[in-house]
């Protein structure tokens, strides 16, 4: 695999940037994230509930899940990952920023939590962290104090050798159709411009279409939000083109693991790893998660 290490990574830093990139895409450049940050995304609303198993109520089934499933990295907040110690091995993006979905007056914005000396003094601790991750809104009135901070952000990650992820979803009044692909191509391309290794967009439903996203992401890699849980043939089909299709380098899913029952949602993890790291046909996939 030709790692090719952005310039905003330093010399002493290299050699830690690329083992961090072999280990957290299984040497195959190529990406899957289990997302567990929407306790505050999204607060209780995904976890309790019609069609959400009584797993889900219980923070420690996502530490459960990522320790037990196949992933390449577990996606969630500091002071969780902070809580649930025993748990150090797995391999960790550390969610920088979070907000809620309540505020609805005004345009979205997300504010870092933490800093990245925060997160490297949890690193140095013995807990397995790879990257961080970051949220920005294209299109809210203050996207330009979160793009000031997210490539800030991905310069300090950069210095100490950490994979840098944007969550780039266009957001706000002045946006029509979130899931426009003419858009959802501008959003990659601003990740591209603020230093990302990879950005996580919205899929537009089009494995086509969403080439357009592929090509203007240049060389930082397209993984595609999971969104709400579906009918799990439907899912993983729909992962095998985002990757096999339109050229995207993996993903990032919660609902559609997390709401499931532990067993459950190990063979939905090792399913979703068999097409974007081993190669895997859907249909294989399907036979993964059917035991």
């Amino acid at each position: 695999m030709d790692i090719k290490v952005p310039l905003t990574v330093p010399e002493y830093a290299k050699k830690e940037y690329i083992s961090n990139y072999k280990e957290l895409t299984k040497g195959t450049g190529r990406l899957m994230i289990f997302a567990g940050d929407q306790k505050i995304e999204h607060m209780n609303d995904d976890f309790f509930g019609e069609g959400i198993a009584k797993d889900d109520a219980d923070p420690e089934h996502l530490f459960r899940i990522a320790s037990e499933g196949k992933i390449c990295a577990f996606a969630t907040q500091l002071g969780l990952i902070a809580r649930y110690e025993e748990y150090g091995k797995v391999p960790y993006i550390v969610k920088i920023n979070s907000k809620t979905h309540l505020v609805k007056t005004r345009d979205p914005i997300s504010r870092a939590l933490v800093t990245i000396q925060d997160v490297i003094d949890l690193k140095e601790r013995g807990v397995n962290i790879l990257g961080v991750g970051y949220t920005i809104y294209p299109g809210s009135e203050y996207e330009h104090i979160m793009f000031r901070e997210a490539s800030k952000i991905i310069l300090e990650a950069h210095k100490h050798g950490l994979i840098a992820i944007l969550w780039s979803y266009p957001r706000g009044k002045n946006v029509k159709n979130e899931k426009d692909p003419h858009l959802i191509a501008g959003a990659a391309g601003i990740a591209l411009c603020l230093g990302a290794d990879f950005v996580k967009v919205n899929y537009p439903g089009d494995s086509y279409k969403f080439k357009e996203t592929i090509l203007a992401a240049g060389r930082t890699g397209v993984l595609c939000a999971g969104g709400s849980k579906i009918e799990e043939e439907k899912f993983l089909k729909q992962i095998w083109e985002q990757i096999n299709i339109s050229g995207a380098k993996g993903n990032a899913t919660g609902r559609n693991i997390h709401q499931r029952p532990l067993e459950e949602a190990i063979k939905m993890c090792n399913a979703i790893y068999a097409i974007t790291i081993e190669g895997k046909s859907w249909e294989e996939a399907i036979k993964i998660l059917r035991g």
